[in-house]
C-alpha cells in the first residue's frame, strides 16, 4: 500500500485524514465506461496491464466491467479480481437478477469485491428505454439491491440520468436503495448535460432531504459531453460527495468522462480552495495514461491538462524567461509530481543496454530479458538512422514492441513504388505463424497499394474508417506513428505502428489492428490466408 494513504484501506469510507482534510475514493472505470468508447476495446491481456497499474498507483475501486455483456468480459473481470492486491474489484450490474448473479460470480475471487447496479429514473428513460412507471421503478431499486446485498455487503446503486429525473422522485429512489442495503450511491450526470452550480445542489439537496442518507457514501459520474465533467465531478465533491468516478484519459462514451488525472491533480494543487486529499500516487498519472493511449490506441491530445505533451512545454520568450528564472512564475504544479522527466537528448547510437535499460526505467517501462534485447535492437536501428533520439522516440519503439508482441502477423520487409507518373507499386513480406508470404500489389497511392497487398496475403471482409498519421518528434528525421481502424461487423479494432519511414509504420498499424481483429473471429480466419509467393 502506497505511504500516502495514511494507512486508510481502500474502498473504506472516507474519513478526515492528511492535516484533518476529507479523503475522496478515486472509483476508476477506464476499464468499464471507458472501454465504451468506439474503438478503445482491449483485449484480455491489455485490460489486465491496465488493472496492475491501476491497482499499483492507488486507485480505490476499479470497475472491471460489465460481466453481462459477454463472456470474454466475465472472463477479464475474474481475473482482474483474482489478481488484485489492494484495489476493490467492481462489476457493473442492470436491475435484473441474472445480471447481478453473473456480476457476483465474477468479482468472487476479489479480496474486496463490489457490484454496482443501476437503473434509469428520468421520465425520458422510464418511457422511452424501459415503457415502466415510477412504483416499477422503486420496486426495482428495492429488488436488485437486496439482490446484490445478498453476496456482498459493498453494494453501489446508481440513477442513470439523474441529472434529468424530478428531484422527489430521485430522493424516493435513493432513499429505497439506502434502505435495501446500498451502502454507495451514485448520482451520475449520464449525459452531460448539468452545470457546475446545478449538480452541486442537486447533490446537496438529495442529502439533506433523503432521511438515511447519513448511511450511504455519495458518488459523482460525469460525462463530459459540454466539456464540464471534471467541473461537474469537483462541484459534487464540494456539495458532499466523496467518491469520484472517472476514466484515465478521460475516456468513455461519446466525449467522454471526467479525466481521473485532472480530478486528482485539481485535489491535490487547489488543497486551499477543496480540503481533500485522494490515495493516488500521482507519480505515475503519466504513466497510466500512455499505457491507456497505448492499449486503445487513442492519442492523448498535445494539449490535455496534466498529461499531455505541451502541458509543460513552454514556447513563448515571455514564459520561457519567467520558467528559467523560477518554475513557478508559469507552473502551478511540477512536472515530476505527475512522473515526468525533462527529456534530454543523451541516448543516441554509441548507447549500450545498460543506459537504455536505465532509460526505459526512467519513462516508466519494465521489459523481460527477449522483449528488451528486441526493443535495443530496434532502438539501435533507430539511432542510426535519426541524428537526435527522443524519449518520445524510445517510447513510440517500446510501445509498438508491447503491442506487436502477441501478433501473428508482422511486416518482414516492405518495398514502395510513388510518384507523379504511377502507377504506384507496394511489395510486401508478412510473416505469418513463422511462415513468411510476398505479395504485390498497384493503387491509388503508396498507402492504397501497401494495404491491397497485404489483404491479398489475409484476405478479410474488414473496412477501414480512420487512417491517422503523426509525427512522434519534429523534424525530418522524426519517426512517423500511425494509427489504423478496422471494423468488421459489430467487432471494431485499433492498430498503432511506428518508424521513420512512414509506409513502414502503416503497414505495421494495419498488420497489428488485422491481428487483433483475427483473434477475435473475423469473418476470415486466419487459416484461409492465401500463399502468395
Amino acid at each position: 500500500m502506497s505511504s500516502n494513504q495514511d494507512q486508510t484501506h481502500r474502498g473504506d469510507p472516507p474519513r478526515s485524514g492528511r492535516e484533518g482534510k476529507d479523503r475522496v475514493v478515486i472509483f476508476d472505470t477506464t476499464l468499464r465506461d471507458g472501454e465504451q468508447c468506439p474503438g478503445a476495446t482491449m483485449t484480455f491481456e491489455e485490460k489486465l496491464e491496465v488493472a496492475e497499474l491501476l491497482d499499483e498507483m492507488g486507485v480505490d475501486i476499479i470497475e472491471a466491467g460489465f460481466p453481462i455483456a459477454s463472456q470474454g468480459d466475465f472472463e477479464s473481470v475474474q481475473e482482474i479480481a483474482r489478481r488484485s492486491k489492494n484495489s476493490v474489484i467492481c462489476g457493473l450490474a442492470r436491475a435484473q437478477t441474472k445480471d447481478i448473479d453473473v456480476c457476483a460470480d465474477a468479482i468472487k475471487p476479489a479480496r474486496q469485491g463490489r457490484i454496482h447496479t443501476f437503473i434509469g429514473t428520468s421520465p425520458l428513460h422510464r418511457k422511452y428505454q424501459m415503457s415502466i412507471d415510477e412504483a416499477e421503478v422503486l420496486s426495482r431499486v428495492t429488488a436488485s439491491v437486496t439482490r446484490a446485498r445478498s453476496y456482498t455487503d459493498n453494494v453501489e446503486w446508481s440513477a442513470m440520468d439523474a441529472t434529468r429525473t424530478e428531484v422527489d422522485f430521485l430522493c424516493a429512489c435513493v432513499e429505497a436503495a439506502i434502505k435495501a442495503g446500498a451502502t454507495t450511491v451514485n448520482i451520475p450526470d449520464t449525459v452531460g448535460y448539468a452545470t457546475p452550480d446545478e449538480f452541486a445542489a442537486l447533490i446537496r439537496t438529495i442529502i439533506e432531504r433523503v432521511p438515511n442518507s447519513d448511511k450511504a457514501v455519495f458518488s459523482t459520474h460525469c460525462h463530459n459531453d459540454l466539456g464540464l465533467a471534471v467541473a461537474n465531478s469537483l462541484a459534487g465533491v464540494g456539495a458532499g460527495a466523496r467518491q469520484v468516478e472517472c476514466a484515465v484519459n478521460g475516456l468513455g462514451e461519446r466525449a467522454g468522462n471526467a479525466a481521473l488525472e485532472e480530478i486528482v491533480m485539481a485535489i491535490r494543487t487547489r488543497g486551499d480552495a477543496m480540503p481533500f486529499w485522494t490515495g493516488i500516487d500521482t507519480t505515475m498519472l503519466t504513466r497510466a495514461s500512455r499505457l491507456v493511449s497505448r492499449v486503445t490506441a487513442f492519442p492523448v491530445q498535445y494539449n490535455k491538462a496534466i498529461v499531455g505533451r505541451n502541458a509543460f512545454a513552454h514556447e513563448s520568450g515571455i514564459h520561457q524567461d519567467g520558467v528559467l528564472k523560477h518554475a513557478e512564475t508559469f507552473e502551478i504544479m511540477t512536472p515530476e509530481s505527475v512522473g515526468l522527466k525533462e527529456s534530454s537528448l543523451v541516448m543516441g547510437k554509441h548507447s549500450g543496454r545498460h543506459a537504455f535499460r536505465e532509460k526505459l526505467k526512467e519513462l516508466g517501462y519494465e521489459l523481460g530479458d527477449n522483449a528488451f534485447e528486441d526493443a535495443f535492437v530496434r532502438f539501435k536501428a533507430l539511432a542510426d538512422r535519426k541524428k537526435h533520439v527522443y524519449d518520445e522516440d524510445i517510447e513510440a519503439l517500446v510501445d509498438q514492441e508491447i503491442a506487436s508482441a502477441h501478433d501473428r502477423i508482422k511486416v518482414v520487409a516492405l518495398t514502395v513504388i510513388a510518384g507523379t507518373g504511377g502507377p504506384q507499386k507496394a511489395t510486401i513480406t508478412l510473416d505469418i505463424d513463422g511462415k513468411q508470404h510476398t505479395y504485390e500489389s498497384t493503387g491509388d497511392g503508396p498507402v492504397d497499394a501497401t494495404f491491397r497487398a497485404i489483404k491479398a496475403i489475409v484476405p478479410h471482409e474488414a473496412r477501414l474508417p480512420l487512417y491517422q498519421v503523426s509525427a512522434v518528434t519534429e523534424g525530418t528525421d522524426a519517426q512517423a506513428e500511425v494509427i489504423v481502424r478496422l471494423e468488421d461487423g459489430d467487432k471494431t479494432v485499433t492498430g498503432r505502428g511506428s518508424d521513420t519511414d512512414t509506409m513502414v509504420a502503416s503497414a505495421r498499424a494495419y498488420v497489428s489492428a488485422l491481428s487483433k481483429l483475427l483473434a477475435r473471429g473475423a469473418r476470415r480466419k486466419p487459416e484461409t490466408m492465401l500463399s502468395a509467393g
